[in-house]
């Protein structure tokens, strides 16, 4: 399992518009980004600096479902370019987060990845994620604070 916990100096409607709204994901996570908020819906996103949303190489999160300012389930679609591994465990591979107001302006976010296995291959994945994903939640924590 993937976990994740950051305190922000902010409202909860905040933080969750900054996940779950265009404008408030471009600011912190991806620099193209397109999201249809609904239980089935997506949250696409695109990094090519000439590429759109769209575009091969977009990535696509699928919605699984939501409980607004408090949970957010999502599963990431496997690319062909993701490590075999993800591929044969693509549909256990789910993130779950947990948007918790401490206080009216302060708010606790915990993100789950749950599914992954225990072999070296996810080991080295796991760690991979973790030293890519500290630099998006300064950022998230920057933009909101």
């Amino acid at each position: 399992m993937l976990v994740e916990e950051i305190v922000i100096e902010a409202p909860v409607a905040d933080v969750w518009s900054a996940y779950t709204t265009e404008e408030g994901y471009t600011a912190w996570a991806a620099p193209k980004a397109r999201i249809d908020l609904r239980v089935g819906g997506t949250i696409l996103t695109q990094y090519g600096a000439d590429a759109e949303v769209g575009d091969p190489g977009t990535n696509t999160l699928h919605i699984v479902n939501y409980v607004p300012e408090r949970v957010l389930t999502l599963r990431a679609e496997i690319a062909d370019n993701w490590p075999e591994v993800m591929k044969q465990d693509g549909e256990r591979l789910t993130n779950i987060i947990l948007f918790e107001a401490l206080s009216p302006k302060r708010t606790r976010v915990e993100s789950y990845g749950v599914g992954y296995g225990t072999s070296p291959e996810y080991e080295g994945l796991l760690e991979f994620f973790r030293a890519a994903n500290r630099p998006l939640y300064v950022e998230l924590k920057n933009q909101l604070e």
